[in-house]
C-alpha cells in the first residue's frame, strides 16, 4: 500500500537575523525587531547520490565539458508595441520571466493589456486578472480598441487554480504578482513568503513548460519593487515604469535583462487609445526654446543599443542662506558637487555663494562620464549668462584635473547628432580619430581642458 506524502511544513524566519521558529512572533527573540517573521517552506532535502550494487555512490547529473553543450537559440516574438521590443532586446523570449514594476496608475496594466491583445492574434494567451473582474478588462479592451476574441481571460487569485488552467497557452498575463497566493502556504497574499514561492513555482512553470510569463508587481514609496530582493533575482527581466501620472510621456526602463541589454529605455506616450511608442524624442528630451536662455547644453547620451540627444538645464541664483544649495534631477548628485569644484578651481568660475540646480530634459537618468563636459558647459553658461548655441552638442568625460577624457561610442555619438540637424561638435581630442569620417557634415572641435571648452564657446568666466 502506497504511503501518502506529506505536505511540506513552514516554519517563521526573522528577517533581520535568521531566526526560525514553528509559530508566527510578533517580536523576534533574538534580534528583538517587530514584524520581522515572514513564513516560509520548509523543504526537505533530496539525497543526490544514488547507491548502486557495488556499494559506491553515483550521482545523478554530471559535468559536461563547455566544448560539448550545445547553442540554444532563443526566438523572439513581436509584442506589437516596437518601443517595449526595443527594451526587452528585441523581442519576447519564449519561456521567460518579465516582471514589471511602477506606480499605480502608470499604466502597467494598460500596456501589458495591449501587447496580450496582439499576441492573441497568433499565440494562444492568457490574462490573469487578480485585482479586476473579467468584465473590467473586457471594458478596458473596448476603450482601447483592441481585438479580445482570442484572449482568455481569468480572474483567479490561488496559484494552483491558475496552474489548472493554462492549458495551451504560450504567453501568460500575471496582474499582479503580490495579489495572488499558494495553498501551500497560510500567510496572507502579499506577504514575503507568499511572494517568493508564488514566483518560484512561476519559475519552474515557465522554464518547465516553455511558458513567457509577464509579471506585474508592485511597488513600495520608495520606489523599489515590493517584496523580496529574491523576486528579481529569479526573474529574467525586470522592468520598471517611470513617469508622473498627469505627465503624457512615460519612460521604461530594463534594469535586468538576461537576453539583451540592461541599459535600454523605451519612450511611451499614453493617448486616449492607448500606449503609443515615441520615436522622436526632440519633443520629449529637448526643449523648442534651448540656445535663448543660458544655461541650457545638448549632449548626446547613450543608452543601450541607442543614442538619443538630451538636453541638461542649469539654474544658478544667489543663496539666502549660509550654505548654498546643491540640487540635481537625472544626474548624479556626487558628480555635479564633484564638477562643481572643477570649474571653481581650474577655470576660476566662482559658485561658493550661488544655489545651483541642474535638470535632465524628460526625466531621463544620465548616469555614464560621457555628460560632465555638458554639465560643465550648463553651467558655466549660467555662470556668466551666455547661452549657447542650439545646434551644438557637447559629450566627454572631466577629471579633477580639468583634463577631457576620451569616451565610448563617440562616432556613434556624432552620427547621431548629423541625424538630428546640429552643426558642430565638441568632444575629447582622444576621440577625433574614429569620428575624422564625419568632419565633411559636421564641424568637429577637439577639446582637451574644460577651459579650451568655455573659450570655444565663448563662456568666458567673469573678470
Amino acid at each position: 500500500m502506497a504511503t501518502k506524502q506529506k505536505a511540506p511544513t513552514t516554519q517563521f524566519v526573522c528577517t533581520t537575523c535568521g531566526y526560525a521558529a514553528p509559530k508566527w512572533l510578533g517580536k523576534c527573540p533574538d534580534c528583538g525587531n517587530f514584524n520581522t517573521l515572514q513564513e516560509e517552506i520548509v523543504r526537505v532535502a533530496e539525497p543526490q547520490k544514488i547507491e548502486n550494487r557495488r556499494g559506491m555512490y553515483e550521482m545523478k547529473t554530471r559535468a559536461i565539458p563547455l566544448s560539448k553543450i550545445g547553442y540554444e537559440k532563443f526566438d523572439r516574438v513581436k509584442s506589437g508595441i516596437a518601443e517595449f521590443d526595443t527594451v526587452l532586446g528585441g523581442g519576447i523570449v519564449r519561456g521567460s520571466l518579465v516582471l514589471l514594476g511602477g506606480d499605480p496608475g502608470i499604466g502597467k496594466s494598460t500596456l501589458l493589456t495591449q501587447v496580450a491583445a496582439h499576441l492573441a492574434q497568433t499565440h494562444p494567451t492568457l490574462y490573469v486578472s487578480a485585482e479586476e473582474s473579467c468584465s473590467q478588462v473586457k471594458m478596458r479592451c473596448e476603450r482601447l480598441g483592441l481585438n479580445s476574441d482570442n484572449l482568455l481571460l481569468l480572474n483567479e487569485t490561488c496559484l494552483e487554480d491558475i496552474e489548472a488552467n493554462l492549458g495551451e497557452s504560450k504567453f501568460v498575463i500575471i496582474d499582479s504578482v503580490q495579489a495572488i497566493y499558494t495553498e501551500s502556504m497560510s500567510s496572507a497574499a502579499g506577504s514575503v513568503g507568499q511572494v517568493r514561492e508564488c514566483a518560484a513555482k512561476l519559475m519552474r512553470i515557465a522554464k518547465s513548460q516553455n511558458i513567457t510569463f509577464f509579471i506585474i508587481g508592485h511597488v513600495t514609496k520608495e520606489g523599489a519593487l515590493a517584496g523580496p530582493k529574491v523576486l528579481e533575482h529569479i526573474m529574467d527581466t525586470v522592468l520598471y515604469f517611470e513617469g508622473q501620472q498627469e505627465d503624457n510621456f512615460k519612460l521604461l526602463r530594463a534594469v535586468k535583462n538576461r537576453f539583451g541589454s540592461a541599459q535600454e529605455v523605451g519612450v511611451f506616450e499614453m493617448t486616449d487609445v492607448g500606449i503609443k511608442s515615441v520615436t522622436n524624442y526632440a519633443e520629449l528630451f529637448l526643449s523648442e526654446t534651448r540656445g535663448l536662455a543660458a544655461g541650457s547644453a545638448i549632449t548626446p547620451s547613450e543608452s543601450g543599443n541607442r543614442c538619443m540627444n538630451v538636453e541638461i538645464q542649469t539654474l544658478i541664483s544667489k543663496t539666502a542662506y549660509g550654505q548654498p544649495r546643491r540640487m540635481s534631477l537625472g544626474v548624479d548628485y556626487n558628480k555635479l558637487v564633484v564638477l562643481i569644484a572643477v570649474l571653481e578651481k581650474r577655470c576660476s568660475i566662482p559658485f561658493f555663494s550661488s544655489d545651483v540646480y541642474v535638470n535632465a530634459m524628460g526625466g531621463i537618468k544620465l548616469d555614464e562620464p560621457s555628460v560632465d563636459l555638458a554639465i560643465c558647459a550648463a553651467l558655466a553658461s549660467a555662470a556668466n549668462d551666455v547661452p549657447i548655441d542650439k545646434y551644438t552638442a557637447v559629450f566627454g568625460e572631466v577629471g579633477l584635473t580639468g583634463e577631457v577624457r576620451p569616451v565610448t561610442y563617440a562616432d556613434k555619438r556624432v552620427n547621431e547628432c548629423i541625424k538630428t540637424g546640429f552643426k558642430r561638435v565638441l568632444l575629447p581630442a582622444k576621440n577625433m580619430k574614429s569620428c575624422e569620417k564625419y568632419k565633411d557634415k559636421i564641424e568637429l572641435v577637439p577639446v582637451q581642458y574644460v577651459g579650451q571648452m568655455i573659450k570655444a564657446l565663448a563662456l568666458r568666466p567673469n573678470p
